[in-house]
């Protein structure tokens, strides 16, 4: 399948394995582009896809799109392909974030960290956001210490809240929520990216049957991408008591730290997909500075939150649409 020439219908395989990442608003802000001559792929964000409301500075894009990158690096293992990879690889051009290039060793030993990325490639198509309800029972140590080691094999810290941190945590996510309804320009945004299945067929986006069901005791960490509307027969239900999340963080806050950052996240929910726990996301107090700074844990925590990860054991969540390759992929000379 795969020559020196990397065939288009082999391309195409990685790209889709790449843009199966998770993106803010599913707004999947990345274009590929593959030199046939170089056999390199370019990264670019597509900033007309930013959140200028809620991501002004357009750190979860770049989060976003590492995620894409990570994907990319795994499925590119999987196929035995070399993927080196360089971030930012052109200062004048920010849009650039990163280039991959891919070479085929069909005799040489794949080497260890290659074969950890491999046995990712599973995940990547079971993996999904869920907003529905967990049960109560704990992740495991021995699966926490595995999501620890993904984070920190690409250069980020991930550690799951304490009991004293989880409730500032918890208070902090619902304040964002709260500031995010209150706010008429966010509100505006976050439904300009949803979608009603009965009138389109999405191909980005949330659309309403992944919504999930409403909190009865409206203390659910997830996003309420139903916002002030009312949603018809929508369930209301009671979510886990006590939720439970992880911080995911970087030594720095730049947009190298960011891509790593997605990188990280890939492969901590890659990971956590593999051994059957199911993942979604509480960023609301990511997106307002005031609260994001008091999201480090105050005894224990350093560096900077980029994500909270709430993890369990419940439904995965259904699969969301994704942009056509031909969207999303240049194939040049």
């Amino acid at each position: 399948m795969l020559t020196e020439a990397l065939e288009d219908t082999a391309l195409a395989g990685l790209v889709a394995d790449a843009t199966a990442a998770p993106s803010m608003h599913n707004a999947q802000p990345w274009i590929f582009r593959y030199g046939c001559r170089s056999r390199t792929l370019t990264l670019r964000a597509d900033f007309e896809r930013a959140m200028a409301e809620a991501d002004p500075s357009a750190r979860a894009l770049h989060i976003g799109c590492g995620a894409a990158l990570l994907n990319l690096r795994v499925s590119a293992a999987h196929h035995g392909l070399d993927a080196a990879t360089a971030l930012l690889p052109v200062p004048s051009d920010p849009a650039v974030l990163a280039t991959v290039r891919l070479d085929i060793h069909p005799d040489a030993p794949r080497e260890p960290a290659d074969e950890a990325l491999a046995v990712l490639h599973p995940a990547i198509k079971d993996r999904h956001t869920s907003r529905y309800p967990f049960d109560e029972r704990p992740v495991p140590d021995d699966v926490r210490a595995r999501l620890a080691d993904a984070a920190r094999a690409e250069g980020a810290d991930f550690a799951f809240l304490t009991p004293i941190h989880l409730e500032t945590v918890l208070g902090l996510i619902r304040d964002a929520e709260g500031y995010d309804r209150g706010d008429p320009a966010r509100e505006a945004e976050q439904e300009h990216w949803t979608r009603n299945t009965k009138t389109e067929a999405p191909v980005d986006g949330i659309p309403d049957y992944a919504f999930g069901p409403r909190d009865a005791s409206e203390r659910a960490t997830t996003r309420d991408f139903a916002g002030t509307r009312v949603v018809p027969g929508r369930a209301r239900v009671l979510f886990e008591n006590r939720p439970q999340l992880a911080l995911l963080s970087t030594p720095g806050d730049r947009a190298a730290d960011w891509l790593r950052a997605g990188q990280a996240l890939e492969r901590v929910l890659l990971t956590a997909t593999l051994h059957q726990v199911s993942t979604s996301f509480a960023t609301q107090p990511l997106e307002w500075p005031d609260l994001r700074w008091i999201l480090r844990d105050p005894v224990f925590g350093t560096g900077h939150p980029q994500m909270i990860i709430r993890l369990g054991y419940g439904p995965s969540g259904p699969r969301t649409p994704r942009r056509p390759l031909d969207h999303v992929l240049t194939i040049e000379p």
